[in-house]
């Protein structure tokens, strides 16, 4: 009997995902395994571009990426990476939960 293969799992098309997010913007300035500061930026502009229309201040992304870059290099690997989707991901499940930042009003929908 041949094993019929399996269709990937939600999850499993959620990390294919992001990997091929990362990829797309990363290593078009050199190295195609981190994202630059300029590759970062273009990422956020286009994939979380409603966060970063709705920011005031230009700086916050300069000071995202400084945060997120662990080891200083300049550049954000795909661990880095993670990182700002993980919190993205906390922040969203923390609305949801309504456990959003002191002194804010949460409500259990988006």
């Amino acid at each position: 009997m041949a094993k019929v293969p399996m269709s990937p799992t939600e999850t499993e098309r959620c990390i294919e995902s992001l990997l091929a997010v990362f990829q797309r913007y990363a290593g078009r300035e050199g190295d195609s395994c981190t994202l630059s500061k300029r590759e970062f930026l273009t990422f956020m502009n286009a994939e979380l571009a409603s966060f970063t229309k709705n920011q005031k201040d230009p700086g916050v992304l300069d000071r995202m990426m400084k945060k997120l870059d662990l080891n200083c290099d300049g550049q954000l690997d795909f661990q880095e990476f993670l990182n700002l989707i993980g919190g993205i991901a906390q922040a969203c499940h923390d609305v949801l939960c309504g456990q959003g930042p002191p002194g804010h009003p949460q409500s259990k929908k988006l």
